[in-house]
């Protein structure tokens, strides 16, 4: 059973950073693929980073050059680092874990970027 706890999350200024982590369990980390998404008031939950069980990473536009996804295998973590954060970035941030038809969902941690 997919298992994952998000911690990291607050109120931030603009410009400021913030690292989010999520701690898995239950499944064997190293073959699921990891992801963060995000959902603020009104809005769908988009895709924010991911990265592969081999590592690759690939990120949404609007987070490329400010936040950085990573992942280690030892502590079954993945992580979310975010600078040069921006009011537009406030979110409630999910983790993901999938691996084929098989996928699970963290409870969230919320984000806030004051202007």
């Amino acid at each position: 059973q997919v298992q994952l706890v998000e911690s990291g999350g607050g109120l931030v200024q603009s410009g400021g950073s913030l690292r989010l982590s999520c701690a898995a369990s239950g499944f064997i980390f190293r073959v699921y693929d990891m992801g963060w998404y995000r959902q603020a008031p009104g809005n769908q939950r988009e895709l924010v980073a991911a990265i592969t069980s081999g590592g690759i990473t690939n990120y949404a536009d609007s987070v490329k050059g400010r936040f950085t996804i990573s992942r280690d295998n030892a502590k079954n973590t993945v992580y979310l680092q975010m600078n040069n954060l921006k009011p537009e970035d406030t979110a409630v941030y999910y983790c993901n874990a999938r691996s084929g038809v098989r996928s699970g969902w963290g409870q969230g941690t919320q984000v806030t970027v004051s202007s």
